[in-house]
Parts: structure tokens; sequence; C-alpha cells
């Protein structure tokens, strides 16, 4: 096994290969020699200058002959050894010029297997990246085309005359502005949470988490009133490091998807400080998610059924930005459903000794 780990890596295969070469070499010419020798003297009787020139000679050739066979043999094995490294050369040209490489055969061990291993996860990463860029462009031309197109055509029908201006008409115009700034704000927001600038821009700060949490029911209180006939909260009180108004953006908009999405009765909030984490769960009937799917309510623009609303608030973006927050705040946030009975839980740091009692 020690042998098989010390010779696994590409410098100690070379190593060895040109020991091997010399030594081919050397042995070689050496028994040819030798038993040549012996031929002329026992066979020939050559002795004295005539053998020296005689073995002079044969010296010469069978170096040559020596040389031809090893490096041919030097030659195959280094190609072999080099291959995947030519694979991967060709493959990296390929990603610098934006094309896709196919997968590379990773080699059995060393250097090269740990290396091509990790240039098909980059590939994969990268392939990946560029397919989720492409819909996310996809998916915001989709989300803006509506709005503008309804506000093209009503400044052509004004322009034309076909129409005449009133304050409903213009009142129409101005929500279909409003709803397109909606989705560059939100945009913007995510984009702030996921390239990490709000380090500067959204400076973390001691925080008491209960008071946010229900600071953001007070908010929905008139909704939720509407909408549930069963409320249950139970909140423990407990201090966070984070900032307000991200923590704030991540129970508002999970709160807005419940209300817009429900179809039970039920809403039910709990919370629990243990080993250093603070778990909310909000937990509501809504419309039906897959449960093989469930993770992907919380990609940009993700919807899990055409017919969902297309205002801002649904434009598949609150649950994503969501997550954001909840990973810059090194949280988590996921959802348990068996289809109908969703279970939103968002996981937030949070250090027993600064709980308050």
């Amino acid at each position: 096994m020690w042998v098989y780990k010390k010779f696994s890596n590409l410098l100690s295969r070379l190593v060895a290969l040109n020991s091997l070469v010399i030594l081919l070499v050397i042995l070689l010419a050496g028994f040819s020699v030798k038993d040549y020798a012996c031929f002329l003297v026992n066979s020939e009787d050559v002795t004295g200058q005539d053998l020296v020139v005689t073995l002079n000679g044969f010296l010469w050739r069978v170096s040559i002959a020596a040389f031809v066979i090893v490096g041919l043999f030097h030659y195959f094995t280094v190609r072999k050894l080099v291959h995947p490294i030519k694979n991967l050369s060709r493959a990296a040209k390929n990603v610098m010029e934006g094309k896709a490489p196919e997968e590379l055969t990773v080699p059995s061990s060393g250097e090269l297997k740990e290396l091509t291993e990790n240039f098909n996860a980059m590939t994969s990463s990268l392939v990946s990246f560029q397919e989720k860029r492409e819909e996310m462009l996809r998916d915001i031309a989709h989300e803006l085309r509506t709005p503008l197109t309804n506000i093209n055509g009503y400044l052509e029908a004004l322009e034309s005359g076909v129409i005449e201006g009133d304050p409903e008409l213009f009142g129409s115009l101005l929500e279909e502005s409003r709803r397109i700034t909606g989705i560059v704000e939100l945009i913007t927001e995510l984009n702030t949470w996921s390239n990490g600038t709000y380090f500067t821009e959204k400076p973390f700060e001691p925080l008491s988490i209960d008071t946010i949490l229900k600071e953001s029911l007070s908010a929905f209180r008139l909704k939720l009133d509407e909408t549930f006939d069963l409320q249950e909260a139970r909140i423990e009180p407990a201090m966070v490091m984070g900032n307000k108004d991200g923590l704030k953006q991540v129970f508002t908009n999970i709160l807005q998807n419940a209300l817009d999405y429900n179809t039970g009765t039920e809403l039910a909030i709990n919370t629990a400080l243990s080993d250093h984490f603070y778990s909310i769960t909000i937990s509501h009937t809504g419309q039906f998610i897959d449960p093989v799917k469930k993770d992907l309510i919380f990609e940009r623009f993700y919807r899990l059924e055409e017919s969902r609303s297309t205002r801002v608030s649904g434009a598949g973006l609150g649950l994503a930005i969501a997550k954001s927050i909840a990973d810059a705040h090194k949280g988590q946030i996921s959802i348990q459903t068996d289809g109908f009975h969703h279970i939103f839980e968002i996981i937030l740091p949070a250090d027993r000794a600064t709980s308050k009692n």
C-alpha cells in the first residue's frame, strides 16, 4: 500500500520511469558487451588490439540500438502518462472559447485524478451557472415584457389619437411603471445580498430577533386576521448578530408567500433556541408544492405553477431574496411539505448566553 501511494503521483512515476530507462540502457549495453567479449575471446580467439577495436565498434552499435529501443519505450510510456494532461489542455481551451467540454475520464490515482475530478466539477459548475444566467435573463425579459407592452400600446394609442388620456388611463400606466420599478428593485436587493456588498451597505449588529419577528407580524396583523381563523405564535426571546432590515425582509417575504398561496385557515409560528441556533417555523396549508421540487421555490423567478401571480410580490424573487439574506447571516432557510401542508424553517446563529430571560 505504501509503495502504491508513493508511486501514484506523477513526479514519482516520472522519476521511476527515467531511472528504469537508465538501468535498461546500462544492463542492455553491459551484458551485450560482456557476452560479445567472451564470445570473441573464447570462440574467435581475438585478443589484444583487435579485441579492443572490435569491442569499440560493437559498443557503438549496441549503444545506438539500446538508445532506440529504450527511447521508444520511454516515449510511449510518457505519452500514456501525459495523455490526461493533453485532454485537460484541450478541455481548458474549449472553456476559454466559451464551449462546454465533455466530462473527462478520471485517471485511477494520483494528482491527475484529483486534478481531473476538480476540473470536471468546475466545468459542471460553470455550465450550471451559465444555464441559470441564461434562464434568469429569459425570466427578466418575460417579467418586463408584459408591462412594457402595455405601456407601449397605450402610448402608441395616445399618440395616434385612438384614445384620449384620462385619470384612469394614466393611473393604469403608473401601475405598470411601478410594477417594472418593483421588479428592478427586487433584482437589485437580491444582488446586494448575493454578492457580499451587504457588509458595507447593510452592517450587522446585535439584534433582538423575537422583537423583529413580532414587528413583522404586527405589520401583517390585519391581513393575517382576515385570512386565518386560528393563529398560534410561540416566540422565544433571543439575540442574534444581523441586519434588522434584512431579517425583517425574510419574515415579510415568508408571510407574504403564505398569504398569497394559502388555502387553509390555520397559521402556526414557533421558535426555539438550541445549540447556539435560533429556529423559526411558519406552517400553514397552501397550494400544492411537489415535495420532490420543493427546494426549487428558492430559485430566482421559479414558480411551481404557471398560473401563479405575476405581480411584483409574486415575481418569483421573494423567497430567493429570503434565502440570500439567510445565507448572508450564516443561516439557512428550508421547506418541508407533504404537498399541501407547508412548514418553512429559518435557522440563524444565536448565542444562548446573550438570550434574554
